[in-house]
């Protein structure tokens, strides 16, 4: 096997392979974590710190 093929099997193991594919940043750039992450507008950031400052960002419930 050669050296670039046990990288890509590496990095499918980790999980980096789909964050390298997809562009998607591996965290939230508040708190940490790593699931629920809000990208759209380059947020980058997870649903429950959004959810905690987005009237301070300008956005409104409408609801």
């Amino acid at each position: 096997m050669s050296e670039s093929e046990t990288e890509d099997i590496e990095s499918e193991r980790t999980g980096e392979h789909a964050a390298k594919r997809t562009g998607q940043i591996e965290e939230c750039q508040r708190c940490g974590r790593k699931q629920g992450l809000v990208g759209k507008y380059d947020i980058n950031l997870c649903r429950q710190c959004f959810r905690e400052i987005a009237r301070d960002m300008g956005f409104k419930k409408y609801r």
